[in-house]
């Protein structure tokens, strides 16, 4: 269960195959990263699982082998382009 949001920013990080997470947005202090290969589903947050997120109908679901993640976009336009850009990111590593 969520206990607080934290504000992160994400950087995708095609030459490492990865989602690379910040705790400033000058992208100096590294948090964590999410490897491709490691990602098995991207899916919008339609059962409104997140709880207590910021903004429910901007909030999406990326699932790992160890972890789901609960992002929120700026807007809905950003959102679908996350989304997008992941789950191509994870074919494409699929491919290789």
């Amino acid at each position: 269960m969520l206990k607080t949001w934290k504000k992160r920013w994400f950087l995708f990080d095609m030459d490492h195959r990865r989602l690379a997470y910040y705790t400033d947005c000058d992208e100096r202090k590294l948090k964590g990263v999410i490897y491709f290969q490691a990602i098995e589903e991207v899916y919008y947050d339609h059962l409104r699982t997140a709880a207590s997120s910021p903004r429910p109908a901007l909030t999406f679901c990326v699932k790992t082998y160890e972890r789901l993640f609960f992002l929120v976009a700026s807007n809905p336009v950003s959102m679908r382009i996350w989304m997008d850009v992941i789950v191509t990111a994870t074919d494409e590593h699929c491919r290789y």
